[in-house]
This record gives structure tokens, C-alpha cells and sequence, in this order.
């Protein structure tokens, strides 16, 4: 599945099951919160917190699937073509980057 695929999913699952998007504000401020789940799982994981054990059974893909779904969301209701935007991105950061991180002492 592409992003314009994805794109199309979410507009139809918010058409069907989720009545309307939320609006803006409340997508962002719910894209914040799924990347604060994100975050925690990360923390404790693979970082230096200790993972409490109502933690141990969160599920980092499910996860970083939340915050997917939102990043959509928001794209439909502000007429982002994300896959366009995307790939605009990833070209500029190929051309801009291409011998950056190759260059990047600490990277070695």
C-alpha cells in the first residue's frame, strides 16, 4: 500500500466507523500523545528507564501505527498529498544528504 492508498483507507474508515475526522487541533494534540506512547516504549526498551511490567506488553508496531493513522488523518483534512509530499522529501534529502552522513565522523 502506498501513502495515496493509505490515504484513501483512512478517509473511508473515518467515513464509515469515525462519523467525521476530529479537527486539527485535536488531531495534533492526539498525534502528540500517540508519540509520547511511542516514546515510552522506546524509554524503557531500549533506552535506560526501567520497563514496568504494564509496560512489557505494548506493542511498538501497534504503536507506531497509531501515530501513522493520525499523520494521515491530518493530511486528508488539510489536502496534504502525502505521497507527493513524501517523495518531494525523500529527493530533496537524497540530493542534500547524499555524501553528508558518509562524511559524518561520529557516524563511523
Amino acid at each position: 500500500m502506498n501513502l495515496q492508498d493509505a490515504q484513501k483507507a483512512v478517509d473511508e474508515w473515518i467515513n464509515e466507523h469515525g462519523v467525521r475526522y476530529f479537527n486539527e487541533l485535536t488531531n495534533m494534540a492526539q498525534l502528540t500523545e500517540e508519540v509520547g506512547e511511542v516514546a515510552r516504549i522506546i524509554a524503557r526498551r531500549y533506552g535506560e528507564q526501567s520497563e514496568k511490567e504494564s509496560d512489557k506488553n505494548k506493542d511498538l508496531g501497534e504503536e507506531l501505527a497509531d501515530v501513522v493513522f493520525v499523520v494521515l488523518c491530518l493530511a486528508n483534512q488539510t489536502g496534504v498529498d502525502l505521497q507527493k509530499a513524501f517523495d518531494k522529501k525523500l529527493d530533496l534529502k537524497s540530493k542534500r544528504d547524499h555524501d553528508r552522513h558518509h562524511n559524518n565522523e561520529k557516524l563511523k
